[in-house]
Parts: C-alpha cells; structure tokens; sequence
C-alpha cells in the first residue's frame, strides 16, 4: 500500500522532497501560497494546490490529518513553519517532519511537538566540511550530536590486515558494519576478513573515536 505524503513548501527543499517522493512511486500532495511553484509540480505531484497553511481550515479542507507523513519546508517565513507545525499537530497528524533554519526555530518546533527536524544547510556544510577536511573520508552521516556513520577509503596501511589483526572495537571503540569491494558489499564482515587497498569501510561510532582512527591508522 502506497504511502501518502503532504510537502507543504516548494522551494529548493521542499520541491526537491517532492520529487524524489514522486519518483519513489508515492502519493505526494504538494502545497504552496506560491501560484507559479504550484503549477510547476501540478503535472507530476498526485495533487498540487495553492494554500495558506497558517490558516487552520485550508487544512482540515485538504484532509491534512489522513496523511501519513506531511514534511513541513517553509524555508523563508519562520512564524509561518511554526504556525504550520502547531496546527499540524492539534489536527493530529501521525508524522511531521520539519525544515528549521537556525537553532532557536529548531527549539521552538521540539517544544511543539515535530517528529524530526532537519537542518539541511546545516547538515550538508558539515558533511562536506568532513569528506573534503580528510582524503580518506568519502561519505559521513550524523546520526546524532556525538555520533556518525562514515565511509573511509582503506588505504595501503591497512592492505592485506583483518579485522581481528586492527583489533578496532577494543581500540578505538567503533565498528566497522560493512566494506564495499567494487559491486560487491560485504555486511557484517568476518573477524578473519581480510581488507584489500581499495575497499570502502563503513565505520559506525562516537566522532571522537572515529576521528582517533583516522588520525592513527588512516592518514
């Protein structure tokens, strides 16, 4: 059964969500005051409409509450992402995801009750801050304030060692979860699995510990 999505806001963000929903073969319902916007995602969203969101009878008028996730990307009106989340929540929305453009709305949302909140910016400047701060790092994940998923390049120091001879658990406190090896990917990998020069590590842990790593065995 299809899922049933709402992306109210359709900027780079927002309208960038609501294609990839689409792509996904979802049922998407895009909404903007923003005519032109709407029109623009009228031919591929499963509805598209022009609507105030702050405006709590638009809403109900929508049947906004049947949705299953509606993802709020108002990116330049902060009291109107705000205003917007609040009646979400009161008609009772099951799952709401919110764009936040700085530390005080994220504040605000939380204590309003959003699901998750994003700080696309925010998230991309840091992951790209990581993979082009190091050259082992090829991707980065946060997964929280203190802890990342990380894809790291094995380099000719780690070549023809296993698991058990890094000893990277008890070490440096992370786990390698995975190596990508060309097409292939190896989950779960064997103590005895030996790494090749070339492979890419998916190491999962504290940034602290993953950093230590890096700095000890990879560069």
């Amino acid at each position: 059964m299809k899922k049933e999505f709402a992306v109210i806001g359709l900027g780079r963000f927002g309208g960038s969500i609501c294609r990839e929903l689409i792509e996904e073969g979802m049922e998407v319902l895009a909404i903007d005051h923003d005519e032109d916007r709407v029109n623009e995602f009228a031919s591929i969203a499963s509805h598209a409409v022009i609507g105030d969101t702050t405006d709590e009878s638009v809403l109900k008028s929508l049947g906004i509450r049947n949705f299953d996730h509606v993802i709020v990307a108002i990116g330049d009106n902060i009291q109107a992402s705000i205003l917007t989340t609040l009646i979400l929540k009161e008609l009772g929305v099951k799952d709401i995801t919110v764009k936040a453009t700085n530390d005080y709305h994220e504040k605000v949302l939380i204590k309003i009750g959003a699901d998750h909140v994003v700080h696309p910016e925010r998230d991309m400047g840091r992951r790209i801050a990581h993979k082009i701060a190091s050259n082992s790092v090829l991707d980065y994940l946060e997964l929280s304030d203190e802890h990342s998923i990380v894809e790291i390049a094995a380099n000719k120091k780690l070549d023809g060692k296993t698991l058990l001879d890094l000893d990277i658990r008890a070490r440096y406190g992370i786990n390698i979860v995975a190596f990508k090896r060309g097409k292939e990917i190896i989950v779960s990998p064997q103590a005895n699995e030996i790494i090749n020069a070339g492979d890419v590590l998916i190491v999962i842990g504290a940034d602290t510990d993953i950093n230590r790593f890096q700095k000890k065995v990879m560069d």
